[in-house]
């Protein structure tokens, strides 16, 4: 069969309809899910009660049973967030996952990945990848996120291809045969001896001459890593996110340098229902 332009048009007129009616279905839902939550959660503040030493030992008992051994933090931790009747987000870092709750009643169960908990030194440097246990808050929802890489991440590369690890100085980094490296509009780039033209290097590639990797200054572009945080992150400061992912087989492991990070279904859902504020604990 063969279609007119005008069939063409139509189908893919009635296609698009379609796909409008089901986003702004699911729009709908996500609403009268928001407004769900905020109902239960008034309810949930005047119903959920608990006392301190059934709830202490109920905690523990059930800490044990599952053959973790919690530090005083963690403990602490765990109690406060049973007694919490609220909308929150715990999270086992034993367990690898995550809950969001509304007094008893879970709204959300997902696997996550978590921190490696190692140290790691490099260059007369080190550093502790580990998440802090503890209570936090959402302070900050973000969409489509971009990761500034810490200098560790750049201490990990130089390590697994056996360079120097160097800073770039803040005006002009002198590497060999007379060349340097300068910063002109945010960007990194590499001026030849004699020559006034600058040569921009690639923002997605790390920056090595000389056998030595350079670490690009801050609030430059070649600091930015687009797609490495996946499409959003609920940020619970001190540079502890919750986010997504390309790496999704990682999920479920230890090896993050100390944030959480989830499949996409399930960073897009907390993105979405917890709000800015929303308590967050750790254990």
């Amino acid at each position: 069969m063969v279609l007119g332009r005008t069939h063409v048009f139509l189908l893919a007129f009635a296609l698009l309809t379609v796909a409008e009616v089901a986003e702004a279905q699911s729009r709908s839902r996500r609403t009268r899910l928001r407004q769900a939550i905020a109902v239960s959660t008034d309810v949930a503040r005047d119903s959920f009660e608990v006392t301190r030493d059934s709830l202490d030992l109920a905690s523990a008992e059930a800490e044990r049973k599952r053959g973790h051994e919690l530090d005083a933090r963690s403990t602490r931790t765990l109690v406060a967030a049973n007694k919490d009747a609220g909308l929150r987000v715990v999270i086992s870092l034993a367990d690898r996952q995550l809950w969001a709750l509304i007094g008893g009643d879970t709204l959300l169960g997902a696997q996550v990945a978590v921190s490696m908990d190692e140290d790691f030194a490099y260059a007369g440097r080190s550093w502790r990848f580990e998440t802090p246990r503890g209570i936090r808050k959402v302070i900050e929802k973000k969409e489509n996120p971009v990761w500034i890489p810490p200098d560790w991440h750049y201490a990990e590369v130089a390590s697994r291809h056996s360079l120097e690890l160097a800073a770039m100085k803040p005006g002009k980094t002198r590497i060999s045969n007379g060349r340097y490296l300068e910063v002109r509009d945010s960007l990194v780039g590499l001026v030849q001896p004699g020559f006034l033209e600058f040569t921009p290097l690639p923002v997605d590639e790390e920056i090595v001459f000389d056998e030595k990797l350079f670490i690009p200054p801050m609030g430059t572009l070649n600091r930015r890593i687009e797609g490495e945080l996946g499409l959003f992150a609920l940020d619970l400061g001190n540079g502890i996110l919750l986010h997504g992912t390309p790496h999704k087989t990682s999920i479920g492991q230890a090896v993050t340098h100390g944030c959480i990070r989830l499949n996409d279904e399930d960073i897009e859902w907390l993105h979405d229902m917890i709000p800015v504020g929303a308590k967050v604990y750790i254990y």
